[in-house]
């Protein structure tokens, strides 16, 4: 996993996260690290066995999310997210294009 991080920082260019941006959340900086490592486990790996036949098992509220990713685009991790979420997610690339403040993102 340290080198599939490694070629999306490009070669450990990547800016870090701020220690000020660890200390004021560091359980919402763990949790994204996280969604980043299931992301790839199951991406990489053959994920068939969890696959469920009801689609709606999982749910997230869309505001939240949007909300969170804006605020927090000064980091690497963040913005990888929203990079698999926007390209991944047809539902997640759905909403952010139907949002009127989207330059709140970008």
């Amino acid at each position: 996993l340290a080198g599939l991080w490694t070629v999306f920082t490009l070669g450990g260019v990547g800016s870090k996260p701020t220690p000020q941006l660890e200390q004021c959340s560091p359980l919402a900086n763990q949790s994204l690290l996280l969604l980043l490592i299931f992301y790839y486990y199951f991406f990489i790996s053959d994920n068939t066995a969890f696959s469920s036949s009801n689609p709606h098992a999982f749910q997230i509220n869309f505001n939240s999310l949007y909300t969170a990713l804006c605020e927090q685009q000064k980091s690497d991790q963040a913005t990888l997210l929203l990079y698999m979420l926007l390209h991944q997610n047809g539902n997640v690339r759905t909403y952010v294009l139907a949002r009127t403040d989207i330059e709140n993102l970008v």
